[in-house]
């Protein structure tokens, strides 16, 4: 196993949210804020790239490339890892540039990251032309893989040092590109852990499964399906309410894509779980400023 850089701050707060869980109708909810961890605004994707960049950095890599959409918050965090680790970044996004820099895209500039649009090509496609021409090191989507899923092994070895009874719980967590619940689920078990699909990637099942490599079956893990709506970058009415209630109940805030979609499961009750919840929140803040129809 590789050794990973440091680029957060470790453990993150996991915080008791009374009057949320009163809300919820649970006995007891946790929030393990993934979101507080330090460097570029946080977010879960930090602890992903703690053990990419550090391969990136072992093969001898000065640049780093990596992909996602315009409001991305894994293309934020790696443009402000490489900027802590001293590499040059380069982003490939999708579609073209808006009339506004809102949100993530305006601290993917501040963080000193070049941006490619893809225009009408696929992502994949531009990657790749862009990696060969300046010899780049390709950080995948989301910052999953098989190598990088560790972080949430880490994260869930954190959660079992932190909450006495950590076995009773269920962890609830935003399910993008996998690697997030394929870590959690290779710590805890798959009965312990929800992934709740963003529609970020086609088939969250075989992906996670995959990620996996057989540890298991894909039809046995615990993914809801209910809250992609219309996309990953529309906003719905589910999500938009979760994004008031958390406001409201504890003063914490949610983005529309990931932890909105997330909460909007559990406030709409689209899967059976017990009475005692640690809900993951992974960040994503500035994407909440992409989204003026907020």
């Amino acid at each position: 196993m590789i050794t990973p850089v440091p680029l957060g701050t470790w453990p993150t707060p996991l915080e008791a949210a009374p009057r949320l869980a009163a809300r919820l109708g649970l006995a007891e909810l946790w929030l393990k804020r993934d979101d507080l961890n330090g460097l570029g605004g946080g977010g879960n994707k930090i602890r992903k790239l703690q053990y990419t960049c550090a391969q990136a950095i072992a093969v001898g890599a000065t640049t780093v490339i990596t992909s996602g959409a315009p409001q991305s918050n894994h293309a934020r965090l790696t443009a402000a890892a490489a900027a802590r680790l001293g590499l040059s970044c380069v982003l490939v996004l999708a579609g073209s540039p808006p009339e506004r820099r809102r949100g993530n895209l305006l601290l993917d500039g501040l963080a000193g990251a070049e941006i490619v649009w893809s225009g009408d090509r696929p992502l994949a496609e531009v990657v790749a032309t862009e990696a060969e021409r300046r010899s780049a090191y390709v950080i995948p989507f989301g910052g999953t893989s098989p190598l990088s899923i560790q972080g949430y092994v880490d994260c869930a070895r954190e959660l079992r040092a932190q909450l006495p009874d950590a076995d009773g719980v269920e962890v609830v967590a935003a399910l993008g590109s996998g690697g997030t619940m394929a870590g959690l689920v290779r710590e805890l078990g798959v009965q312990r852990v929800v992934g709740v699909d963003v529609g970020a990637v086609p088939d969250p099942r075989a992906t996670v499964a995959g990620l996996l490599a057989g540890e298991v079956e894909s039809d046995a893990l615990r993914i809801d399906g209910t809250q992609v709506g219309a996309g990953y970058r529309t906003l719905t009415d589910a999500v938009r309410a979760a994004l008031e209630v958390t406001a409201r109940t504890e003063g914490v805030f949610l983005d529309p894509t990931y932890t909105g979609r997330a909460m909007a499961a559990l406030l709409t009750g689209s899967f059976p779980h017990g009475d005692r919840v640690v809900f993951l929140h992974s960040g994503g803040l500035p994407g909440l400023f992409g989204h003026p129809e907020l």
